[in-house]
């Protein structure tokens, strides 16, 4: 990784949103839908977010019928995965995270608009 890609992937990194996102997605695959209901915005403004995410390439996709599931990228690049793990390790004591992650473990997510996401 260059520093013009590491440039882009901290620009990318500098959105609540998106961090919120990667955090939700730090305990799983989840369907927009799941994302849109916790982060209380339209399914437009999430999906613009993941494709930037996945444009960086920082979560990958995988359709299911009608219905996009999303991940934190397996194959991820070894310096982007020790900044995500350290992420995870900040975001675990600002209260809107940890609310996030309350939310998505109190939610329903077989019951959800779409299939199963395990």
């Amino acid at each position: 990784m260059n520093s013009d890609e590491l440039c882009q992937v901290y620009r990318c990194l500098c959105d609540k949103t998106r961090l919120r996102i990667l955090n939700l997605l730090s305990d799983g695959a989840l369907c927009v839908c799941h994302l849109q209901e916790i982060l209380k915005e339209t399914q437009v403004k999430v999906s613009k977010h993941l494709a930037y995410l996945k444009s960086h390439g920082l979560v990958e996709s995988e359709r299911r019928a009608n219905w996009m599931i999303y991940r934190i990228t397996k194959k991820v690049n070894p310096i982007l995965e020790n900044n995500l793990k350290c992420l995870q390790d900040l975001t675990s004591e600002d209260p809107i995270f940890r609310t996030d992650l309350k939310h998505l473990d109190q939610m329903d997510t077989s019951a959800a608009c779409c299939p199963t996401t395990n």
